[in-house]
């Protein structure tokens, strides 16, 4: 079976491209075999499952970053190995690895926070998003929501505008929850947390299930 390839992407850091892919990867692993790609040179998602002392990452990891504009080549060498790849990808727009990473991916997720800035810095990742399906049509883009303060009035003003972006929104939406800081710094998921991690858990397997059926898996 071709692994279906899933890349974050954002030109904005501070928006949760590496959270979103290692909580998202640590769901999907457990019912699909999963390898993490990671496209930043800052090697966070490395790091991340390096922190891990008991129990491994769930999934696989494989740091590509130095493959530049040749990642998409590199990812193709995975493809009949595992079920899904995920991608995270560098906070610049202007690098060459989200531009590659996006013509060989299925789904572009992109994380954003509920702000005005961080609307505004996303314009440049649509174009991005749009010159990459001239060449890769059959991809996918959604937004993620991420962060979310649901009670709060910005928040609430901010989400009315979101489908005026031009990407569809993904109906889950990720709240601003510790669980998921506090999984990373252990190398883990919100998976081993326990009750502590149950609504992180219920929302990121929602957006599993989501992607899952965009992808037809």
């Amino acid at each position: 079976m071709t692994a279906k390839v899933i890349c974050a992407v954002n030109q904005k850091g501070g928006v949760g491209k590496s959270t979103l892919t290692m909580q998202l990867a640590g769901t999907l692993a457990r019912t699909h075999s999963v390898l993490v790609v990671d496209g930043d040179p800052q090697g966070t998602v490395t790091k991340w499952a390096a922190a891990a002392k008991k129990t491994p990452f769930p999934a696989a990891i494989a740091g590509l970053a130095n493959a530049g504009e040749m990642l998409h080549r590199e990812v193709e060498k995975h493809l009949e190995g595992h079920e899904i790849i995920l991608i995270d990808c560098p906070p610049a727009i202007d690098s060459v690895i989200p531009q590659s990473a996006l013509l060989i991916s299925d789904l572009a997720l992109v994380p954003i926070v509920p702000s005005p800035p961080d609307l505004w810095a996303g314009v440049a990742v649509k174009h991005l998003i749009e010159l990459s399906q001239k060449q890769n049509p059959d991809l996918i883009a959604r937004l993620v929501i991420n962060m979310l303060l649901p009670r709060t009035r910005l928040s609430q003003s901010v989400l009315e505008i979101v489908p005026t972006y031009g990407i569809e929104v993904l109906e889950t939406k990720l709240q601003l929850l510790t669980a998921y800081r506090e999984s990373s710094a252990y190398g883990g998921t919100v998976h081993e947390m326990g009750r502590r991690g149950a609504a992180a858990v219920a929302e990121m397997q929602a957006l599993a299930d989501e992607v899952t059926e965009l992808l037809g898996l």
